[in-house]
């Protein structure tokens, strides 16, 4: 399926670019880059929904791990935010830019689950849900991407850049639990999981990327379609982000409300086995 979604964007904006780059300006002409450096800088609210399987390491006594589920839906992280900023930005000279996106998110006792407890060498124990009383995940993450770009195509229609760089994803989790079960580890020494208590990990994810991205206008009325995309691995499996909507520019200032989606996916031996976060993000950017 992600093959086909990948497949999908890419052909989309390719051929809408292709066409749109074979209709000349208004002066015949393609629209030259602007001389000098271009900064754009643009904070961003982002409201998506987040779903993460977490890779607990069980204390070295139970020798296992512990598999946990984490949702967090626009509205909790709302209500479970202790703080976040979101900011973008770039600069550009010519057919060169390079471009940056920091999000920090702080969220506090999100909802979660144990799916189970999985001893070394042992069959993996279900967890049901009817014995957690209370499980709740605190989040503590940065998100960072730096790329440089070079603009394939340009005219009145739009731009198109293709760009190369890194992203990289920093995550510290505790998940503070109240359990109806208590379970005896595998090793002899009276070791025990369960009741009430917390797990805490963190993983630091850095991964190359390759995409593109740019805007299509839409004639003179100002509304452009803003598009994003990327892929990546290194630290992961596989990373990929894909991001479009509408937005509106005059003169040095312009707001715009997109889709944005992205994932991460690793090995079952790592604390972010799985993460998504996909959602409706409201951007303005000041241009100078």
């Amino acid at each position: 399926m992600l093959n086909r979604i990948v497949m999908i964007a890419i052909l989309t904006v390719v051929l809408t670019v292709g066409a749109q780059a074979q209709q000349p300006t208004s002066s015949g002409q393609p629209s030259a880059n602007p001389s000098g450096w271009t900064f754009n800088i643009a904070p961003y609210l982002w409201l998506p929904t987040i779903r993460t399987t977490l890779n607990y390491n069980l204390p070295p006594a139970l020798d296992g791990r512990l598999p946990t589920d984490v949702s967090v839906g626009p509205g909790e992280i709302v209500s479970h935010m202790n703080f976040a900023t979101a900011v973008a930005a770039d600069a550009r000279y010519g057919p060169f830019s390079l471009l940056t996106d920091f999000m920090y998110l702080n969220l506090s006792a999100t909802s979660s689950h144990f799916k189970s407890i999985d001893f070394v060498g042992l069959p993996s124990q279900p967890i049901s849900r009817s014995v957690q009383f209370s499980t709740g995940t605190s989040l503590n993450s940065k998100l960072w991407t730096l790329a440089g770009g070079y603009t394939l195509l340009q005219g009145d229609w739009g731009n198109l850049d293709v760009i190369a760089g890194f992203r990289y994803f920093a995550v510290n989790t505790t998940t503070n639990f109240s359990l109806g079960l208590t379970v005896t580890g595998p090793r002899g020494n009276g070791a025990t999981f369960g009741g009430i208590g917390g797990i805490s990990s963190s993983d630091s994810i850095w991964n190359g990327i390759g995409g593109f991205r740019g805007r299509i206008r839409i004639n003179n009325t100002g509304l452009f379609i803003p598009y994003y995309f990327d892929i990546g691995a290194g630290g992961s499996k596989l990373t990929w982000q894909i991001a479009s909507g509408l937005g509106y520019q005059t003169g040095w200032a312009g707001v715009s409300v997109t889709y944005r989606y992205l994932s991460f996916e690793q090995d079952s031996s790592t604390v972010v086995q799985h993460l998504s976060m996909g959602g409706p993000m409201i951007m303005v950017n000041f241009t100078f």
